[in-house]
C-alpha cells in the first residue's frame, strides 16, 4: 500500500505553478485519488486545467482552506503575507506545507495563528521529472505524523531529508541551486565531447547519462564517491590525466564555493523577508 494512504481528507494547493503541478502529478501517479486534490491559483485557468488533468477540483482560496486537511502554500514568497491574512480565519487544525522560498516557519505560524502546524520545504526542479531532492523542516507545533505525511507527499517526486530549519539555507545552496551547477557540468562535458569530434546530440546524451548513472551508483552502492572514483582511475591511464587537470583548475574548490555562496544568499534573502 502506498505511503500516501496515511493521508486522510483532501489535499489543497494554493498555487498551481511548475513545482505545485509536479507535486500534484507525482502524488496522483503514486496512487492518491485525484478526487482528493483541490487547487486554487490567481490564474484560474491554470488551476482549472490541472484539475481537469488529474481529476481534481478547482476552487476558491477560502473554499480550499475550509475543505482540506493538508494545504500547500505554493505561491511566490512576495505573495505569502497577503495569503496568510486571507486564510488565517480558516487555519485551525490543518497541516500547512510551504514551498515558498525563504519564508520561515515562525512567519507562517505568526500569520496563520497560534498553534498552526507547519512544515517548511525546499524541493528542487528535478521534482518535475520525479527525481527531486527535498529538504523539510518542522515547525513548533507539528507532530511526528505530520512530518511523516509531508515526507510521503514529497517522496512521490523524489527523495526527502528532514533537517533542522537552520540548515534549510544549506539545503537551498546544495540541492536547490545544485541542479544549475550540474547542468553547467553537463554542458561542459558535452562541449568537450564535441571538441573531441562527437556529434552534438550524441555528446549531450552521453554527458547527461554519465552524470545520471554516476549519481545512481553513489546512491545504490552506498560507497564514498572517492572510492568509486578510484575504481575508474587506473595507474597512468586516461582518467587520472583528466583528474589532474580538474585538480589544477580548482574544480572541487569551485563547487564548494558555489554551494556556500548560494547558501549565504539564501540566508540573506530569508533575513530580508
Amino acid at each position: 500500500m502506498s505511503e500516501l494512504a496515511r493521508i486522510s481528507g483532501s489535499i489543497g494547493f494554493l498555487g498551481a505553478g511548475n513545482m505545485a503541478s509536479a507535486l500534484v502529478r507525482g502524488v496522483v501517479a503514486q496512487g492518491l485519488p485525484g478526487a482528493q486534490i483541490a487547487l486554487s491559483d490567481v490564474v484560474q485557468e491554470r488551476s482549472a486545467a490541472l484539475a481537469r488533468e488529474v481529476g481534481g477540483r478547482a476552487v476558491s482560496t477560502v473554499e480550499l482552506v475550509s475543505e482540506c486537511s493538508v494545504v500547500f502554500i505554493a505561491v511566490k514568497p512576495g505573495s505569502v503575507h497577503g495569503l496568510l491574512a486571507e486564510v488565517s480565519a480558516h487555519a485551525h487544525d490543518r497541516l500547512w506545507i510551504s514551498i515558498a522560498a525563504g519564508i520561515t516557519t515562525q512567519t507562517l505560524e505568526d500569520g496563520l495563528g497560534s498553534g498552526a502546524r507547519v512544515v517548511r520545504a525546499m524541493p528542487n526542479t528535478p521534482a518535475l521529472v520525479g527525481a527531486g531532492a527535498t529538504g523539510i523542516a518542522r515547525g513548533r507545533f507539528t507532530s511526528a505524523d505530520d512530518v511523516a505525511a509531508a515526507e510521503a507527499l514529497f517522496r512521490a517526486v523524489g527523495t526527502v531529508e528532514v533537517v533542522p530549519e537552520r540548515l534549510l539555507d544549506a539545503v537551498t545552496g546544495l540541492s536547490g541551486s545544485g541542479p544549475a551547477f550540474v547542468f553547467l557540468a553537463i554542458e561542459a562535458l558535452a562541449d568537450a565531447g564535441v571538441h573531441a569530434g562527437l556529434p552534438r546530440d550524441v555528446a549531450l546524451r552521453l554527458a547527461a547519462q554519465t552524470v545520471r548513472g554516476s549519481g545512481q551508483m553513489v546512491l545504490a552502492t552506498g560507497k564514498h564517491p572517492a572510492e568509486l572514483k578510484d575504481a575508474v582511475t587506473s595507474p597512468g591511464g586516461t582518467t587520472i590525466a583528466g583528474v589532474r587537470e580538474l585538480e589544477a583548475a580548482g574544480f572541487r574548490a569551485a563547487l564548494i564555493e558555489a554551494v556556500l555562496a548560494a547558501s549565504a544568499r539564501a540566508s540573506e534573502l530569508a533575513g530580508g523577508q
